[in-house]
């Protein structure tokens, strides 16, 4: 009988490693996941990292308050998405996609004008022609 009990409790205990492994092997598997899908997030391109760094970029040179900050973000992002979405990589010369890319320049040259000052959307105006 106490041979049958030894026997069991080793199997029990070796059943209890091989559990522990997998539960372990499994919370980094998941941990491994998670780190990739936040490195994702991260991406240099998405709108909204590229409209900070020029917002940065403006305010430095056109000295923009923090509402006016907020303001040209915005419409740098609508901008930004609106180009992803139906301009970029696409024929310019396609009479769609040229309307697309006018009417987005439209709607940010007027979100810049309703926003800045006289003399600052001059300047914004000199500096985008460069």
């Amino acid at each position: 009988m106490k041979i049958v009990t030894l026997v069991t409790l080793n199997n029990l205990i070796t059943m209890k490693k091989i559990i522990k492994i997998v539960a372990f092997s499994f919370v980094i598997l998941l941990g491994t996941s998670t780190l990739s899908a936040q490195e994702l997030t991260q991406n240099q391109d998405r709108p909204e990292v590229v409209a900070k760094q020029q917002v940065a970029a403006l305010s430095d040179v056109l000295d923009l308050n923090g509402d006016q900050q907020r303001a040209v973000f915005r419409a740098l992002v609508s901008k930004e998405s609106n180009y992803r979405k139906n301009v970029n990589g696409k024929d310019l010369n396609n009479a769609t996609v040229l309307a697309n890319k006018k009417k987005y320049d439209a709607t940010l040259d007027a979100a810049m004008k309703k926003t800045l000052s006289k003399s600052q959307y001059e300047k914004w105006l000199s500096l985008k022609d460069q």
